[in-house]
């Protein structure tokens, strides 16, 4: 019975949580990050304020728990790299988990969150970064790394390939999604995209 209670009541925690990060997320990109209060952000998640001070006692802790929870990705349970052996196989894999991620319209906001308040609150960028792009994108060149080191690439500058690999999927899947509110390509649009990238990469940088 008391385990039962206990999930229950984690259960309870999580919903909570998740209702406050959704409305904080919307408010900021209605209002500014500097025009949203905590407790109007409680108003909206319909939880007390005492509630949301409990989880998030300043909004710098909301706005970070905003980007971890954005750059999360649901196969909690997926390694952060794949296996070196297979570059086309890996590139892909890599591929189309970073196009799924950048192409929720949780992460279109919270780029024009940062971009928004970037001039007055430039930690915003910095939280992005470190804790969001930062650790995806070191993933990659460390994969990149392995297959350069297994002997199954000829990567000389790992952390270069990373940015034009991420790049290339990005300037398809997220970048036009920022200038233009219709920009929503299909999953077979995006697996192209993804396809094409890979096939440049392996152009460039497959061993015969």
């Amino acid at each position: 019975m008391a385990a039962e209670l206990s999930a229950h009541h984690r259960r309870l925690a999580r919903q909570k949580r998740e209702a406050i990060t959704a409305a904080a997320a919307a408010l900021f990109l209605e209002r500014g990050y500097d025009g949203t209060s905590l407790a109007r952000i409680a108003e909206a998640a319909e939880v007390s304020k005492s509630t949301l001070f409990k989880q998030f006692p300043t909004k710098a802790a909301l706005f970070e728990a905003i980007v971890t929870e954005s750059w999360k990705r649901d196969d909690a349970d997926a390694v952060d790299q794949p296996r070196s052996g297979d570059l086309r196989a890996g590139l892909t894999a890599v591929g189309h988990r970073y196009a799924e991620l950048i192409g929720r319209p949780t992460m279109a906001a919270l780029f024009r969150i940062v971009i928004a308040e970037l001039p007055r609150f430039p930690e915003l960028g910095q939280m992005q970064f470190q804790l969001g792009k930062l650790p995806y994108f070191t993933s990659v060149q460390r994969y990149l790394e392995a297959e350069h080191e297994a002997g199954n690439a000829d990567v000389p500058d790992a952390e270069s390939a990373a940015n034009q690999f991420l790049g290339m999927i990005a300037n398809y899947v997220l970048w036009p999604r920022m200038l233009l509110t219709d920009w929503n390509p299909t999953a077979d649009e995006v697996d192209t995209a993804v396809d094409e990238a890979v096939r440049t990469m392996l152009a460039r940088y497959a061993r015969d």
